[in-house]
């Protein structure tokens, strides 16, 4: 996973219950100025889920405040400090990017043409097959129909007899 990190953005790991977005904004705040504090909320129980993020509006503030906070404690719990992966948000040829749904269009339009042609394609070669095939079972319902003449021999003798008496 080689995503880039946000140099002025971090993750911080386990937090405690009681801790809001004003408490970490507070821990934080001493090493610079914070330009955000996100807290993403179970969709169950409408509770932070024990991690949170901290952006710095400086790239230094954000270092000093992951130096000094990795391991510290806070209501009673060690906090994990570290810089922050880009937020990824469904989309992508992959399921999940870090990228908008729609940076892809371009391939996905590419690939829904690439697709009606295919599509296109295999209908042509199978009216061709059918089309190959009712001629094949024609020519041989024909063959077997020249084979049965052929093989009269009651009606062979009676065209030769025809023939000689003309």
């Amino acid at each position: 996973m080689n995503q880039p990190v946000q140099k002025n953005t971090l993750y911080v790991g386990g937090l405690s219950e009681e801790v809001d977005e004003k408490i970490l904004h507070a821990a934080f705040v001493p090493f610079g100025e914070v330009k955000d504090v996100k807290t993403p909320l179970d969709q169950a129980t409408q509770k932070h889920r024990s991690f949170g993020f901290v952006t710095f509006l400086e790239r230094e503030d954000a270092a000093a405040a992951m130096d000094n906070m990795d391991g510290a404690e806070l209501f009673g719990r060690v906090l994990t400090v570290n810089y922050a992966f880009p937020e990824r948000i469904k989309g992508g040829e992959q399921g999940w990017a870090a990228q908008p749904i729609w940076a892809d269009a371009d391939t996905w339009f590419e690939r829904q043409q690439q697709e009606e042609e295919m599509k296109r394609l295999q209908a042509e070669h199978s009216a061709a097959m059918k089309e190959a095939e009712k001629l094949h079972r024609e020519k041989v319902a024909a063959e077997k129909d020249g084979e049965k003449e052929e093989a009269d021999p009651m009606a062979a003798a009676e065209a030769q007899a025809v023939k000689q008496s003309s």
